[in-house]
């Protein structure tokens, strides 16, 4: 059967599969956001102060404030990393959720723009939650942080759909593996979460100026600093980019894996 290769075909009934997710997780409130904060919170205050506290200024403020807008990026990739695979790999493939959902009006494309929407939602939750440990932390009092509040649903969206499509061609939770060794980690490594991407080797950098967190951590960091970004235009078309080619090969992938 040849696969459907049509954009999405969207509808509102999307939003009701997304509220459905909410209050499914409204249940685990408490526990799902210390663990999302714990990590991120941990590599903030542990390396901010304990390696700040030996090394030099970065960009001209303390390594602590540097680090700090890469982990709001950092916090919010992993949330919704986590939130498309794992959790929508069960709804799709153990609960088998997806398939009771499509028993109602409910088209699959709906499902799976939900699941990157709710993905989305909840990464913006980790990422605000670092914001809001920058602001108690006094590292930042900028009131150009508040846009880091649409950022980090923009992020989630890239992220969301990275991880849901990854979840349409998964036959394990196993093969998630391959996903955060191949992809996040280095990604990660490569796009100035930890230090500068100018320490790189020059060929690191090109490769890195492709990545989509790199564009991500861009934006964040001037604003951190207190700073508008340069070059906001193309930071943001290289996201929504990703974004939409990310939804678009999750939809696409879902109907071949289950409308087959």
């Amino acid at each position: 059967m040849a696969v459907d290769l049509a954009p999405p075909r969207l509808s509102l009934r999307l939003v009701q599969v997304w509220r459905r997710n909410l209050l499914v997780w409204r249940k685990l409130l408490v526990p799902s956001l210390l663990g999302n904060l714990a990590d991120p919170a941990l590599s903030l205050l542990g390396l901010g102060y304990g390696l700040g506290s030996m090394l030099p200024a970065v960009d001209g403020v303390a390594y602590i404030t540097f680090l700090a807008a890469g982990i709001v990026c950092y916090s919010t990739m992993n949330s919704a990393s986590f939130e498309g695979l794992y959790s929508a790999f069960s709804r799709m493939h153990v609960q088998r959720t997806w398939e009771a959902i499509m028993n109602a009006p409910v088209g699959l494309d709906d499902i799976v723009c939900a699941e990157i929407a709710w993905a989305a939602t909840k990464s913006a939750f980790s990422g605000l939650a670092i914001l809001l440990l920058i602001w108690v932390l006094g590292l930042s009092h900028s009131p150009l942080t508040l846009w880091l509040v649409p950022l980090t649903l923009l992020i989630g969206i890239v992220f969301g759909s990275f991880a849901v499509t990854m979840t349409t061609l998964a036959p394990s939770y196993d093969f998630f593996m391959y996903y955060f060794t191949l992809f996040i980690t280095p990604m990660v490594l490569l796009s100035g979460v930890f230090y500068p991407v100018s320490a790189l080797p020059s060929l690191l950098q090109q490769i890195a100026v492709a990545l989509p967190l790199l564009h991500a951590i861009e934006l964040a960091r001037p604003l951190v600093y207190g700073r508008v970004p340069e070059a906001v235009l193309t930071h943001l078309l290289v996201l929504v980019s990703y974004a939409l080619v990310g939804s678009y090969l999750a939809v696409v992938l879902a109907r071949r894996r289950l409308l087959k």
